[in-house]
């Protein structure tokens, strides 16, 4: 297996994603992290399957000292999201408490000017700075940790709730402090959380304080948690594959019960297929909605066994435009015209 092809198309499609995420309905989110995130991820992954740091360092193509000096540096100062021209405008407003804009542009005045204020846009947009008035004159406020959190909470479709109850469903058993953790959210925020969700019967807290989830549903066509179910998406996947690579190197044993498979119809309007194959979707989610029923109704009468598999299941389905490339009679004799 060529693995580093492989490696290369899928961090390809990843990025398409998270740009897509990034600016799905007109947001900016911030990115200036992401490059340092995944390297201190990969590191730390690499590190728990047992690849020793030499061999990591050459992995990344660096020398020893350098990739323990990185490794370091990032894990150190998670608050420190790199020197980019957006965190220094933000550090910068942060660090003015109260700052005009003829004040932002003066300071950053070997920057492009446009550039500048686009980015301060930005930081308004996504609501880490708060502005007043307009022009040069406008002045800009950067939002306290209290502010962002209450922000949040105000967020009708931030889907917080959810992605919270899908952590809890996957990870899980969690303690608070770990589920803050991976929320990236504070204490105090992470438990009002936790509270709607123990109320609501969503989660449930164990005999040893450690937070539980037994199932995690969001309705098809729910306004809110969409988040989370991408999240859960992409993990199954991500989970599905490792487990595949897993099974290949152990010979193949879990062949009939874990994997994937892709299956690609090519039709067009007025196919005799066409409604057959489009409707493979809802016909899949039915049966394995009534499927899950039953098993949900056995574990109730019966219990959850002390030890127990969760089989995951993971159904995707898109519709891409394709052109065989060549013309038809129409399109000939357009061009010969």
């Amino acid at each position: 297996m060529n693995a580093q092809i492989l490696i290369e198309s899928l961090v390809r499609q990843f990025t398409v994603l998270i740009a897509q995420l990034a600016t799905s309905g007109g947001i900016r989110a911030p990115l200036s992290q992401v490059a340092n995130q995944v390297f201190l991820d990969l590191a730390r992954e690499l590190e728990e399957q047992g690849v020793s740091r030499k061999v990591s360092a050459d992995m990344f193509g660096m020398a020893l000292r350098a990739y323990i000096r990185k490794v370091r540096r990032l894990s150190e100062g998670q608050t420190e999201k790199g020197r980019t021209l957006w965190q220094a405008l933000l550090d910068f407003v942060r660090t003015e408490g109260l700052v005009t804009r003829e004040r932002v542009l003066k300071r950053f005045s070997f920057d492009d000017e446009q550039q500048v204020t686009s980015l301060l846009h930005d930081l308004t947009e996504s609501g880490l700075v708060f502005c007043s008035g307009s022009g040069k004159a406008a002045v800009y406020r950067a939002a306290s940790s209290d502010e962002l959190d209450r922000l949040l909470q105000l967020s009708d479709d931030s889907g917080l709730d959810e992605l919270c109850w899908v952590l809890i469903y996957r990870e899980g058993p969690l303690t608070a402090e770990r589920l803050a953790g991976l929320l990236g959210r504070s204490a105090a925020t992470t438990g009002e959380i936790v509270d709607r969700l123990l109320a609501s019967g969503r989660v449930r807290e164990s005999a040893a304080g450690s937070l539980l989830a037994q199932d995690f549903v969001i309705e098809l066509g729910a306004a809110s948690g969409w988040e989370a179910a991408i999240f859960d998406h992409v993990q199954a996947v991500v989970q599905t594959v490792c487990q595949r690579l897993n099974d290949v190197a152990a010979g193949g044993k879990q062949a009939s019960s874990v994997g994937g498979s892709t299956y690609s119809f090519d039709i067009w309007p007025g196919h005799p297929l066409e409604p057959t194959v489009k409707a493979q979707l809802a016909a899949m989610r039915q049966r394995l909605s009534a499927l899950r029923q039953d098993v949900d109704g056995y574990n109730r009468e019966h219990g959850l066994a002390r030890e127990y598999q969760q089989v995951v299941t993971y159904l995707g389905q898109c519709v891409m435009d394709r052109n065989t490339g060549s013309q038809t009679n129409d399109e000939a004799e357009h061009e010969q015209t």
